[in-house]
């Protein structure tokens, strides 16, 4: 991204108007007395500047009664010809205001960045936007530089597709492994397929592991405490870490199991690096990069302590040690590379009780048979509306609710979801048609993160859907609000949140996306990302599938949809809801 800002001769003057979205920037300007200015001595000083952010193609076609000699040479140098960058032109300084970037090291980034694009565009099926390709970019360098990166983009940039760009590159280099919560096994999988067919992706639960370049074991966290054994028993080309937060306490097993896998290079992802403690950090620095950060106590003397007590010298210390290995970007600062709308579809493994009782549900219905008629349409709605309820929780069909979490991959999923966004400050709403569901989501955000989530359904009065309306608006309304897809889908302004959770999937994309559109409005400011949760290998699956091929069924509200289903014959209707086991 670039940073278009005016200058009135002795400062900064405002933003540019009409292009790329503001941003305050500290940038390096040029400062001093008058005094110095008159006697040619030009110093530079950190200075909050009011800046309009633009991707390389915005910069490019850029126009400009008085474009500024930085603004004309970054324009010829994306058309291909030479200039030279002055130093306060592009001069964007370090945490503590003491160094700042050469104009050769910005150049170089943006011929790096653009040629890491070019590279991956016969192997990664992905159309990057210029910050991922930096960000492909940056873990390169420095795993290269340090072994190790974290990065910690927030939810909704791409930090998967970012990853997988490093694995392509890496490939040759030998077998690469992955691990993250047990319920995004699947979803890695598929991504790697996705974004990159020439490798191999393999769920690993135990048994043989894959020996051949190309090959990149997906396993998940409780499989490396129980099994790290046999992992640690490999030289790991590239160890990636999903949602690494999972090993903020370097004193667990899984911590212990992860420090002992032998890789040439380890990658630790995250969108909170630091959820309540400041040294849970260092346990992360210190898995990918223990040669800068090996002293626990050393670190938490630096920096923990005094930054604890307030000091900002301190907090500057501590950004300028983690920089050379942390890329943390949010979406405010990409904005401009962003579409208004950003749809995150994930897909969650099914615990073993989850899939013991989905399997247990069809056979029951297969024993009992579909019938004809609208007594057909009867058993197909009851045993969609069970099977679909597994997949959220299988207290909801089994009746046992004592302890939730852990269950439901998709609950569990949903969790880390709501808790990165606590902490980064992003009210949520969450959708599910079912008002058990909605009920159980209250009772767990209440238990795990000790919040009161209110419940918008159609059992409520006029009043009290106003209510809680108005109370989650206001600056101080609470940070989640649970909803009734078919209560809440339409009539609301709910611009207060700019992040949606669709818990469960509606047939119809159109009455989902009716459902987006309470954030995704007039009023809205931000860029609204949009969480998908589909249960892999179930019927959630097959009906996502149906919805990108565009054959989706209409929508199963009504009786039509039923019917449409219900003519199918029993071996279309089984292979549908049978659980794909070998996925």
């Amino acid at each position: 991204m670039f940073a278009l800002w005016t200058w009135t001769g002795r400062e900064p003057g405002p933003a540019p108007t009409g292009i790329g979205d503001t941003a305050t920037l500290p940038l390096a300007v040029p400062g001093g007395t008058r005094a110095q200015a008159r006697a040619g001595s030009i110093t530079l000083q950190v200075t909050p500047v009011d800046c309009a952010l633009v991707d390389p193609a915005g910069l490019a076609g850029f126009t400009s009664a008085e474009p500024g000699h930085s603004t004309r040479a970054w324009q010829a140098i994306l058309a291909g010809e030479p200039a030279d960058l002055p130093l306060a032109g592009h001069a964007f300084p370090n945490a503590a205001g003491t160094a700042i970037l050469t104009g050769d090291h910005a150049r170089s980034v943006l011929h790096d960045t653009t040629a890491v694009a070019a590279g991956l565009r016969d192997d990664l099926l992905a159309d990057l936007r210029p910050y991922q390709a930096r960000g492909i970019g940056w873990l390169r360098d420095t795993v290269a530089r340090h072994g190790g990166a974290i990065l910690a983009d927030e939810m909704g940039l791409g930090k998967t597709v970012q990853t997988i760009g490093l694995l392509v590159g890496r490939a040759d280099h030998g077998v690469q492994l992955v691990v993250c919560p047990t319920s995004l096994v699947g979803n890695w999988v598929h991504e790697i397929q996705r974004f990159a067919p020439a490798l191999r992706p393999v769920a690993w639960r135990g048994g043989e592991i894959g020996t051949t370049a190309g090959d990149i074991v997906v396993t998940g966290y409780p499989v490396l405490r129980l099994h790290g054994h046999r992992l640690s028993g490999n030289d790991w080309a590239t160890v990636v870490f999903d949602e690494a937060q999972a090993l903020k306490n370097p004193r667990t097993q899984v911590s212990k199991a992860a420090r002992a896998l032998d890789a040439a290079a380890v990658v630790a992802l995250t969108g909170t690096p630091v959820e309540n403690h400041l040294e849970e950090l260092w346990s992360l620095l210190h898995l990918v990069a223990p040669r800068l950060f090996g002293h626990r106590a050393q670190f938490r003397r630096r920096f923990v302590k005094p930054v604890e007590q307030g000091s900002a010298t301190a907090a500057a210390r501590l950004q300028d040690a983690i920089e050379p290995v942390l890329l943390a970007r949010r979406k405010a600062q990409v904005a401009a590379a962003l579409p208004a709308k950003i749809h995150n579809d994930l897909l969650c493994d099914l615990t073993p009780e989850q899939e013991k009782l989905y399997d247990q549900l069809l056979d029951r219905a297969v024993a009992d048979g579909f019938g004809t008629g609208t007594q057909r349409q009867t058993r197909v709605l009851a045993a969609l509306t069970a099977l679909k309820q597994v997949c959220n929780h299988p207290g909801l069909v089994d009746g046992d609710q004592g302890e939730l979490g852990g269950r439901s991959g998709k609950l569990d999923l949903c969790t880390d979801i709501v808790a990165a966004n606590l902490d980064n400050g992003a009210p949520t709403l969450i959708f599910t048609q079912y008002r058990a569901t909605g009920d159980l989501l209250v009772r767990h955000l209440a238990e795990q993160f000790a919040l009161t989530a209110p419940f918008f359904h159609g059992g409520l009065t006029q009043a009290e859907r106003a209510a809680i309306v108005t109370r989650f608006q206001s600056p101080g309304g609470p940070p989640v609000l649970v909803l009734s897809l078919r209560a809440a889908g339409t009539g609301l302004t709910l611009t207060r949140a700019a992040d949606v959770i669709h818990f469960d999937r509606w047939w119809n994309p159109a009455v989902e996306a009716q459902a987006s559109d309470r954030v995704h409005r007039i009023g809205q400011t931000r860029t609204v990302t949009v969480t998908t949760l589909t249960s892999a290998t179930t019927v959630e699956e097959h009906i996502a599938g149906m919805q990108r091929r565009k054959s989706a069924l209409t929508d199963l509200g009504d009786g039509s949809g039923i019917a449409d289903l219900a003519r199918l014959d029993d071996e279309r209707l089984l292979e549908l809801l049978r659980r794909k086991r070998g996925n």
